[in-house]
């Protein structure tokens, strides 16, 4: 199972020009999503009004360097979900989020270099296995047990509602993967095949196309307001207390 390129197995019935097609597809769908809902909330105008305001009351002015270092201490913290302090909820997003990076990384790299390549480096579809497992394990712990109304509100863990579309998919869509590449690999049966596969594609397009109404674009709001906050804090705009203790030990 873990040296097999499902799509390699899958271009025997779909056409890896499809494929490619609609994974250009799904990330234009992320990216038009992104903006519906940033325009739709009114982000943009937020940020743009707020930078306006941070400028104004800016009492110093950072450097290029320093600039550059908010930026990667931003980057750093959403590399280690760093927002999330210490604990379960953290270790669960980080399995979600490599998992995730790890196994779109390793599809679009099938897809575009082996789909019609039988003889695909073992490592890639091993490699894709695991983020799905990845993405499976941090997306049921965080589902079952560390989603706010489950873990203190005592809510059913089956309970699904508007705000559970992208966990949910996202569970599903790694699931079905993985039931997908086992059935592929040691399935000789077509129809099983394709029935498998059309589970996975239905459940990774609610994914990547319901981005408007899930929380897909959290993603990446979180690191821009991060680092809006800590370069208002660098110029000394800042209307919010700080997280960096002071020498007394207030913060």
């Amino acid at each position: 199972m873990f040296v097999d390129n499902p799509f390699a197995l899958l271009s025997h019935f779909v056409s890896p020009l499809l494929m490619q097609v609609y994974l250009v597809l799904m990330i234009l769908s992320v990216a038009g999503g992104t903006w519906l809902d940033t325009y739709h909330k009114g982000s943009a105008r937020y940020f743009a009004r707020r930078r306006v305001k941070a400028k104004a009351a800016a009492k110093r002015r950072p450097g290029v360097m320093e600039m550059a270092l908010l930026a990667a201490a931003t980057v750093g913290e959403a590399l280690v979900s760093g927002e999330f302090g210490k604990g379960k909820r953290r270790l669960s997003h980080l399995l979600m989020m490599y998992g995730f990076l790890l196994n779109m990384a390793t599809t679009v790299v099938m897809v575009f270099g082996y789909a019609r390549d039988a003889a695909t480096p073992i490592l890639l579809p091993a490699l894709w296995d695991l983020g799905a497992l990845m993405l499976l394990g941090g997306g049921l712990w965080f589902f079952l047990a560390l989603r706010v109304n489950v873990a203190f509100d005592g809510a059913s863990p089956y309970h699904m509602g508007r705000a559970d579309l992208f966990i949910g998919s996202l569970i599903a869509s790694a699931g079905f993967a993985l039931l997908w590449h086992l059935v592929a690999a040691l399935s000789g049966n077509a129809a099983a095949n394709l029935l498998f596969f059309a589970f996975y594609l239905f459940f990774t397009t609610v994914l990547f196309g319901s981005v408007f109404w899930s929380k897909f674009a959290h993603m990446f709001y979180k690191p821009a307001v991060a680092l809006q906050r800590r370069i208002e804090e660098a110029n000394g705009s800042s209307d919010l207390p700080s997280l960096v203790p002071t020498r007394g030990g207030r913060s």
